[in-house]
């Protein structure tokens, strides 16, 4: 039937109506089906010759089809149908509240609805005053089709639905502020009220959850239904269970490093939605700095508690990604925003970028990884004041960013460690501030000039009180560490050529000179007369209390690092933790590197050669960087042959990205951390015409 016979037979239709329902008394019914008042109805669809686009000008009403009686035409005309037909059904679950997404189901089966709009299909369904949830009954009028043979509806346009309130028992839940549900035991079941501060995203911008705050503290809920529901700034009342999250994946770091997961709520059920946009409570937060936040050690619950704090936030485009920092005023102290979809799902940040605003952040959660936790942000608000640092408090600024955080509290040898003597911020607009030290007990602790470097120092054995001071145009403000100076326990130690030799997973404890970082994975090289070993350490902090050129005690095993069912991989010493630290700012080169050899040379190595990944070569290279639209990788090249140096992406060498397209000599180690076919590499250092180095310290703070 063409489009203009159909609009004659409508009208046709429509001039008969009146006539016609003297006559089918006998034939309307609920269902739109035929059948005398009282009997059951028949099968759809009706049996009537004039049904168009699911509607009986017979009947004068909609005639709907089962999930089952779909599904057969879906798999009829698998292209799509030209006529739109009705269905009525149940939503098992709304997939992506954004579009319409969902599964429907009536007691013949299920069926996946790929969107879902407007009666008119003028708009999307998130833009629907009001639109159908999990558990309401829908009547759609849709064309019918398939997706790599699976049965679906497209295009469904949203003729009415009846909401179905969730059966629960209200008085199995108590009712509390949000300060008392984020210390309720775990599986309480909770009822809090609040106003949804923010929304996050799932993979594909799927609302996943919310952020509610009150007038006592904020928490985030974890639920993509509720999510699908709210806007930031509605009064939403839920209840819920109380929990603690963490990924599957990281639970065993998690307990490691004693992180109990995320603070958080979850199986929420909407009870009410005042619907009006309000600014949440405010009154309750604490102000504090993004240091302070990361210095909050993982054993401290403050996940999903809002801080205010002042901060830079910064853009930084990847390959198919973006991540957003949220950063202190010292331009690096911060972490790196939370985001299941790319980057997309912050794109609101992009205004922000480069500038230092008032921030409103959550610590979502904390990345728990073997080499430890690490927290991570979901900004809440973000204000641009225009900030403007005022310089008078450039000194207090120098002294807590640059000047105490060179020392740590406790040593057991004497680090001979440049200090920093001046202190300037182009982002905060302030140049030279001075910075002096002063010791109680120069026989525990003193400062030298050594070639224009003034040099930290650890003499006897004690405790002695380190002032910094630092002065600015005439204003001078001072802070002390406290620090103490031990001797290091004798340590009973292998050579590192002994250690190789060990078998596989013997414990072994090596003496060495710290050297380059590894990449992509968290360690070091070791050095000493023998040899040279991949140190794999199980917590990252390690790298806070140690530097390159320092001679260590490292203890663990003898490893061979390779993917399950592979027989081939990296060997390295793994599990790995510092006995004890002699530092003394060593040259960690203290073996003689193989010479003579090319890129064709190393392409050409045996796989199954493992030692190869204890050996050290200085060769002339060309840095290639392939930058592509989801991923990077960076090579070592003579031209014609390429070795891919192992990393997760390019941006991990990005002190070598500055030397891409020129040829230089490197200190290079064959590396097979995944087990593949060839060896990978790994850039130690860089080696200048002078003899000046450029290293690789990728894991050192």
């Amino acid at each position: 039937m063409n489009k203009s016979t159909s609009i004659i037979i409508r009208l046709i239709a429509f001039v008969m109506m009146l006539a016609m329902a003297l006559s089918m008394v006998a034939c309307v019914n609920d269902n739109g089906n035929g059948g005398n008042a009282g009997d059951e109805p028949e099968t759809p669809p009706c049996p009537h010759e004039l049904v168009l686009d699911g509607y009986c000008y017979d009947c004068l009403s909609i005639v709907t089809l089962t999930i089952e009686e779909a599904i057969e035409i879906c798999n009829q005309y698998p292209d799509g149908t030209e006529e739109r037909y009705y269905i009525r059904a149940t939503i098992k679950t709304l997939s992506n509240p954004q579009y319409g997404e969902m599964y429907i189901a009536d007691e013949t089966g299920e069926l996946y609805v790929y969107g879902t709009y407007s009666e008119d299909g003028s708009l999307y369904f998130n833009q629907l005053t009001e639109a159908p949830v999990k558990g309401d009954e829908v009547l759609l009028h849709c064309i019918l089709s398939t997706y790599n043979g699976t049965p679906q509806v497209k295009n469904a346009r949203l003729i009415e639905f009846t909401h179905k309130d969730v059966e629960f028992n209200e008085a199995d839940y108590t009712e509390m502020t949000i300060a008392e549900a984020r210390e309720a035991d775990v599986d309480t079941l909770v009822k809090v009220k609040g106003v949804v501060a923010q929304i996050t995203y799932a993979n594909g911008y799927i609302p996943s959850g919310v952020i509610l705050v009150d007038g006592t503290s904020s928490i985030y809920v974890y639920n993509n239904d509720v999510a699908g529901q709210v806007k930031v700034g509605n009064t939403i009342e839920i209840a819920a269970r109380k929990t603690y999250w963490i990924l599957g994946t990281e639970t065993n770091n998690a307990q490691k490093f004693g992180y109990q997961g995320a603070n958080q709520l979850d199986e929420a059920i909407l009870i009410s939605n005042d619907k009006v946009v309000s600014d949440f409570d405010k009154s309750w937060i604490t102000e504090t700095t993004v240091k302070d936040i990361m210095d909050t050690p993982v054993t401290e619950d403050i996940t999903n508690q809002i801080f205010k704090v002042t901060a830079l936030v910064k853009k930084a485009p990847g390959n198919g990604f973006i991540n957003y920092y949220i950063d202190d005023l010292d331009g690096a102290t911060g972490t790196y925003v939370y985001t299941q979809c790319n980057g997309g799902d912050f794109s609101w940040l992009d205004q922000f970028d480069g500038k230092i605003c008032t921030v409103y952040v959550v610590a979502i959660n904390a990345k728990s990884s073997s080499s430890g936790c690490v927290w991570r942000f979901l900004p809440i608000q973000v204000i641009d004041e225009g900030f403007t640092f005022d310089v008078n408090n450039a000194a207090e600024f120098a002294v807590n960013y640059h000047g105490l955080v060179q020392f740590l509290n406790k040593y057991t040898g004497n680090p001979a460690k440049e200090v920093a003597t001046s202190v300037s911020s182009e982002l905060l607009g302030f140049e030279n501030v001075a910075l002096t030290y002063a010791s109680s007990n120069e026989s525990v602790i003193y400062f030298t000039t050594e070639g224009g470097k003034l040099i930290f120092n650890c003499g006897e054995e004690g405790k002695a009180t380190v002032t910094v001071t630092a002065t600015y145009n005439g204003k001078s403000y001072s802070d002390t560490i406290e620090i103490s100076v031990e001797e290091n326990q004798e340590v009973d130690t292998i050579s590192i050529a002994d250690a190789i030799a060990k078998e596989i997973n013997a414990e072994v404890t090596v003496k060495g000179i710290v050297g380059p970082s590894l990449v992509n994975q968290s360690g070091f090289y070791l050095f000493d007369e023998s040899g040279m070993v991949a140190i794999r350490v199980s917590d990252a902090s390690i790298f806070e209390t140690i530097s390159i050129g320092d001679e260590v005690v490292i203890k663990g095993k003898r490893d061979m690092w390779f993917k399950e069912g592979y027989t081939h991989g990296q060997l390295c010493i793994s599990n790995a933790t510092v006995e004890a630290n002699y530092y003394g700012n060593h040259d960690y080169l203290t073996i003689d590197p193989i010479e003579g050899k090319d890129i064709n040379y190393l392409a050409s190595l045996d796989k199954n050669d493992i030692i190869q990944t204890t050996m050290l070569y200085t060769m002339e290279v060309t840095i290639k960087v392939v930058d592509a639209a989801y991923y990077s990788n960076i090579y070592i090249t003579d031209g014609t042959t390429d070795i891919i140096l192992y990393c997760s992406n390019a941006n991990q060498y990005s002190w070598l990205k500055a030397y891409a397209g020129q040829t230089v000599t490197v200190e290079v180690a064959p590396c097979n951390w995944n087990s593949k076919a060839n060896f990978a590499a790994c850039v130690l250092a860089v080696v200048n015409k002078d003899g000046t180095k450029v290293l690789n310290t990728l894991n050192f703070k």
